[in-house]
Order: structure tokens, then sequence, then C-alpha cells
């Protein structure tokens, strides 16, 4: 075991620092408690089932709500009509059958391979510019629909149905270069579109592609008071720093006013159990009390005609437990958060200046949604604010008040774990990033200085950076 001198000695040597050289955190040892990701909520498992844990703390009733929930999130649901009626109502347009199937053993979602037959875990969302006729859809919806295809393509039908197309992805590639003469090739998807069901697509469409996030933490996400998100807020750049970081502002369908956009990859749900309703909509084609009706547009008549599984299809009982799922599926503790590379790692993360956007923590506020996701002490690395992120990454599809080169800051808990949990290391939005280097070197914008930092690392600091970053 190496002696604290040691890792002291081995941090200074990897960031190229003198003693005297002035640090705002000690980067010698972790902090205090700085394993436990979720506070007492966090979950002591690390193999391929870790982000599917209830959170560490629920009594063993709530432990039985969350299995009800889990049913519901991981098993198929079925066309109407059918004998199995509480899981009836699939469509009759869709990305997929379940949610499980997205969101891989409750993790990150992954582009379509080069001859898939549907995305599933990738979907194309969709809109048009807005004109001073359709105010009303970008207050509701953030965005003006495609008028033949709505908000978001579903490449799935139930029989005697049309899908609305086949999407399949290509990719150009450039690189970028380290100060150092290492090189990493970039990918950067194209997207095509063929076998159009419902005729052509508008002229002025625009198109945005979006892998499934991971499911952990988000009842602390929720959890986080608004306060404390603004407080790190900047929209004008006030302090002159280059980050200027601004909320979202969405619709909060249930109370038809103005909320703090929390969730997706441009902040555009504010809650989970909007964001729960949205994906039933949308990526299930199934109704809620919440959002009624139908995922057809006005001119996909068969689809409108095709039976349904019942207004709503998802019931409040279900939704509810599919709400207490979402809402405490556990966060991974960290590993080896006293190593000498990982703290090494973590001081570079600091001085490049990724901190500034990937927030480490937050306190959840007392009087939370649940009990056990009160008084937290969290470590997501996210702020959940807005930020511009360059052309690399822009998608010029704006969504409420976000830009269309605006994203939310990913939070970066249980990111070490990705391809353990999914299978694969794909990252961003999109999925073009085959593994954390290329995921960081897309990074611009507000992140260009931070990137340009990072570009100046030696083969040495890389590998610490890394090891950090994976032991999230």
């Amino acid at each position: 075991m190496p002696s604290p001198l040691h890792r002291l000695s081995l941090l200074l040597l990897v960031l190229g620092l003198g003693a005297c050289d002035g640090q705002s955190l000690d980067f010698s040892r972790a902090e205090p408690g700085e394993a436990l990701s979720a506070g007492s909520a966090t979950v002591q498992r690390s193999d391929r089932d870790a982000f599917a844990q209830p959170s560490a703390n629920l009594t063993p009733e709530q432990r039985m709500d969350f299995a009800v929930g889990n049913s519901f999130f991981r098993k198929p649901w079925v066309i109407a009509p059918a004998s199995t009626t509480a899981r009836d109502g699939l469509g009759p347009l869709f990305n997929t059958n379940a949610c499980q199937n997205c969101h891989i053993r409750d993790g990150r979602g992954h582009p379509p391979e080069a001859q898939a037959d549907n995305a599933v875990s990738l979907l194309v969302r969709l809109s048009i510019p807005e004109t001073p006729d359709s105010a009303h859809f970008v207050e509701r919806l953030g965005v003006v629909p495609e008028p033949a295809y709505g908000t978001q393509l579903q490449d799935m039908a139930v029989p005697g149905v049309a899908p609305e197309a086949r999407v399949r992805l290509t990719s150009e590639t450039h690189s970028l270069r380290f100060a150092d003469g290492f090189a990493v090739e970039l990918r950067r998807p194209r997207l095509q579109l063929d076998r159009l069901g419902y005729g052509p697509l508008h002229p002025d469409t625009r198109f945005s592609l979006r892998i499934a996030p991971p499911m952990i933490g988000l009842g602390l996400l929720e959890a986080i008071p608004e306060a404390a998100i603004l407080a790190n807020a900047d929209p004008d750049d006030a302090d002159g720093d280059g980050i200027s970081g601004r909320p979202n502002r969405v619709r909060d369908q249930a109370s038809q006013s103005t909320a703090l956009g929390r969730f997706g990859w441009k902040a555009g749900q504010p809650n989970l159990s909007q964001q729960n309703a949205d994906a039933f909509l949308n990526d299930l084609g199934l109704s809620t009390r919440r959002l009624p009706g139908s995922n057809c547009t006005a001119n996909q008549a068969v689809c409108l005609a095709s039976a349904t599984g019942g207004m709503p299809e998802v019931d409040d009982h279900l939704l509810a437990r599919v709400l207490f799922y979402t809402r405490h599926l556990g966060v991974p503790a960290r590993r080896a958060v006293n190593d000498p590379q990982v703290l090494a790692g973590k001081a570079l993360f600091h001085r490049a200046g990724c901190a500034q956007c990937h927030t480490p923590t937050f306190v959840t506020a007392p009087d939370a949604a649940e009990p056990a996701l009160a008084n937290q002490q969290i470590r997501p690395y996210s702020d959940l604010l807005l930020h511009d992120m360059g052309d690399g990454l822009a998608d010029n599809r704006a969504e409420f008040e976000a830009s269309g080169r605006e994203w939310r800051t990913s939070p970066l808990w249980g990111l070490g774990l990705t391809q353990r949990v999914s299978g694969h290391t794909q990252l961003l939005h999109d999925g073009r990033a085959r593994n954390l280097l290329e995921a960081i070197l897309w990074h611009a914008g507000e992140a260009q200085a931070a990137r340009d930092r990072v570009l100046t690392f030696d083969t040495g600091q890389r590998a610490a950076l890394l090891a950090f970053l994976n032991s999230l």
C-alpha cells in the first residue's frame, strides 16, 4: 500500500506542480464520504447489474414498491386488444415495446448497428422553424412539430400500420492531436432516413439524435433545490470566465405553468412524472392521464383508427409505481477514490476547468418528494444547466429556451461502469464518442478552454484523468 507521502509525490509528478503551487482543494487524499456518490442511498455494487439496484436506504416495504415498478419498466407491452389488459395498448407507432430495451440494464443506450432493423435505443427528434402562428406549440412542447411526423420518429408499428421511417447512420471522421503528437480520431454521425411511411418531410425539418441516458440517481437530481441549481447560473458570463450556464424554462403540463427543466439532453422536462409520461406516449405509444391521446399525427389515418388499450392505457397506479422505481434507482459507490492515479486525475479535472460545469456536489432538499431522497450529499458532477458546446456538437434544434448549440451538462456518476452495465462505451447525446477521450475532445464552445488544456496533457496525465473519470 503506498504511503501518504508516496501518493502526494506521485500526484505532484503527474501534475507537474511544485509543493508550493496553490490549490483550493487537497488532492492528496479523498474527501470524507467521497465514495458515497448518493449519500446513504449509495449502492455497493459494481457488476453488470449495478444500475438496476434500489437506493440502499429503502425500507423492505419500499423495496417491494420498487420491484413492482421495475416489472412494468422491464416487461414488454402488447398490442390491444389483449387478455393482458394491464399491459396492452402498445403503439400503434412506437420505438420499443419495453423501457428496458432502450435503457440497457437501466444504463446507457447506443446508436444502431449498420444493418439493424430499427434504432431501438436511439431516438430521432424532429421539429420545424417557428412561425408567428405556431407560438402555441413552442409554449406547450418547446418545439414546432413536423406536420406529418410530429416531434419524434417512430420506426416500429403494430401490424397494419406503416412505421414512420427506417433510421440509418453513417459517419465521417477527423482527428485531433495532443501537444505530444498523440492523435485521436473523432467520429461524427450522419443521419439517413428511408422508407418514409407518410410522405416527404418538411423541407426545413430539424433533426436531433438522442441515445437513451442512464437511469441512476434521477430522483436525487429531482430533489436538488432549484435555488442551488440557479446559484451556478451565469447567463451573461458576469464573472468573465467564459462559462455562461443558464437554466432551461419548460412547460409543466400538470400545473400548466413554466418550470425549471432538469431532465433530457436539453433539460426539456421539469420532473420525472412528466418525463415518464412523455416516454410512455412517444416511445411506446401509451397514453396516461398526464399525457392523454395518441402520438399519431392528423394525416396518419390508419394509426388514429387503430385499437387502443383504453384511456388511459397506463393508469395512475401503474404510473405511480414506475415513478417510484425511476426515482429510486441507486447510484453505485465510487471505486479507488484514494488511488494515487485517481487523485492525480481528479486534480487535473479541476485544473482543466471541467468542474466549472460538471459541478461535483449538491445537497438534496429536506422536503424531497420521497424520504430516502432528502438531505443527501450527492456527487453527480453536473450543474443541470445549459451550455453552448460549439458547432461540432450542435444539432441546430432549439427546445424551449435551449438553443441549437446548447446541451444540459450530463451527470458523470456511474460513468466508469458503462462498459460493464451496457456493454459499450459510446457517449454523448448521439453516441458519437466511442470512449471517454473522444467525448472530452468533442467539447467546444464554453468548454473550448478546458478541452484545450486537456490537449496539453502528456501520456501520464491522460491516463490519470481517465482513471479519475472511470472511478466515478
